[in-house]
């Protein structure tokens, strides 16, 4: 049984709609895409050319350029968005770091594929050159657990130090984690959300091949992430990052700091049923949910907003509505839900941090965000989706969703900080 409350109190953001939370917040308000033409290699012969890029990103403005050669782009992502969490929340001023035991705290990170591009270079150096010419740093920079790593010896921070990897579930199962550790007592603090950095020849080559990837509207890339639209063909990779500060209640309040939110439940769940396909009913992901309503202590009927895993895809936006039907009952007919990733893309682990940040954000300020490009609803999937335009209105409970390859159901019940 949990004991302690689990507060949000640093965020930070790497996305295709900005670098901050400021820049990302205001165009999820907006409805603007952060979706536009694939431009990091020649996409002559792929099926997919659009994607959710990061743009205009210079990481030099808090990181080291030395240090950066080091790292693998999601590892970028990640120290970024943490440098940038850990001093909204009031504990990295200006290099110097304070208001936590190192012994005390933890990192757990959400990530699904690692430094892919870190790889494709080494696989190439070693095909034309031979052994002697893989790079020294490769597998230091590709393995999947060097984002933590890197954050926690910025630092340092000497307690638990996980990434979780469940694919595109990664990101809220790294919450769910970070929130366990705290309300249990094993941290007082985490630095915890996801990254991802799999826009690379071998990564869309993968999901095109099984035809993962919206193809049709390669010519309007805004439209192209369609969640709970009749005309959806697939979801748009992403990349970035999103880190959330997690504190336990008293340790934020002794030290004064900005309370955005509370993490309130945590429920995950495995299909078991296929590795890429969901279970078309929608048990696993409505299990979860159910699961992180219980842990919170509050009744389904209290979720006002749920953001939706919502990939766009045929099969995912219309097992998640089933599953939202079992969950909730006739409640799935007057809360709203939504999916950001018709203007985020598909992020993968980061998704998982991105959404939690969108729904603390939603509940701050009584908005509920669209879900862009649903000109035309798929008439199976007919629950309130907030079409095109976001809406006001008072958002008690939130729930972030996020389902992964392998059946992996993850989701995390967010609510109004009260005192």
């Amino acid at each position: 049984m949990k004991e302690r409350r689990v507060v949000v109190t640093g965020m930070g953001v790497v996305s295709p709609l900005g670098h901050t939370i400021e820049q990302m917040w205001a165009a999820i308000q907006a409805g603007k895409s952060g979706i536009g033409p694939l431009t990091k290699f020649d996409t002559e012969g792929y099926t997919s050319k659009v994607a959710g890029e990061v743009r205009d990103f210079d990481p030099s403005l808090v990181m080291d350029r030395k240090e950066m050669r080091g790292m693998a782009d999601f590892t970028i992502y990640a120290m970024y968005a943490a440098i940038h969490a850990m001093r909204d929340a009031g504990l990295d001023r200006d290099g110097e770091q304070d208001g936590y035991d190192p012994y005390k705290t933890g990192v757990y990170l959400g990530n699904g594929i690692g430094g892919f591009e870190v790889a494709e270079h080494g696989v190439e150096s070693l095909l034309s050159r031979g052994p002697r010419a893989v790079p020294p740093m490769t597998i230091p920079k590709l393995i999947a657990n060097e984002g933590a790593g890197n954050i926690a010896i910025r630092y340092g921070i000497k307690g638990p130090c996980a990434t979780i990897v469940t694919a595109c579930a990664s990101g809220t199962d790294a919450l769910g984690a970070a929130y366990q550790a705290i309300s249990h007592g094993m941290v007082d603090l985490a630095v915890s959300g996801g990254a991802e950095g799999a826009i690379t020849r071998l990564g869309v080559a993968g999901f095109c091949k099984i035809q993962a990837l919206s193809t049709r509207y390669n010519d309007t890339p805004e439209k192209a992430c369609r969640p709970f639209s009749v005309d959806r063909d697939g979801f748009i990779l992403g990349e970035g990052a999103g880190i959330l500060i997690l504190e336990e209640l008293e340790h934020a309040r002794a030290r004064g700091a900005h309370i955005y939110g509370e993490i309130c439940g945590y429920g995950m769940t495995c299909d078991a049923y296929h590795l890429t396909a969901p279970n078309p009913e929608g048990d696993g992901a409505a299990r979860a949910m159910l699961n992180a309503i219980a842990d919170a202590g509050i009744t389904p009927e209290d979720i006002d907003y749920i953001n939706a895993h919502g990939t766009s895809t045929p099969v995912n936006d219309l097992m998640e509505t089933k599953a939202i039907k079992q969950a909730f009952g006739a409640h799935a007919y007057t809360l709203k839900v939504s999916s950001t990733k018709s203007m985020t893309s598909h992020m993968v682990a980061a998704a998982g941090g991105i959404e939690a940040i969108i729904s603390i954000l939603a509940i701050r300020d009584g908005y509920y965000p669209c879900t862009l490009n649903l000109d035309h609803p798929d008439p199976e999937c007919d629950l309130d989706y907030v079409p095109n335009e976001g809406v006001s209105g008072t958002i008690r409970y939130a729930l972030s969703e996020s389902l992964g390859f392998g059946g992996h159901n993850g989701a995390l019940v967010i609510g109004k900080y009260e005192g």
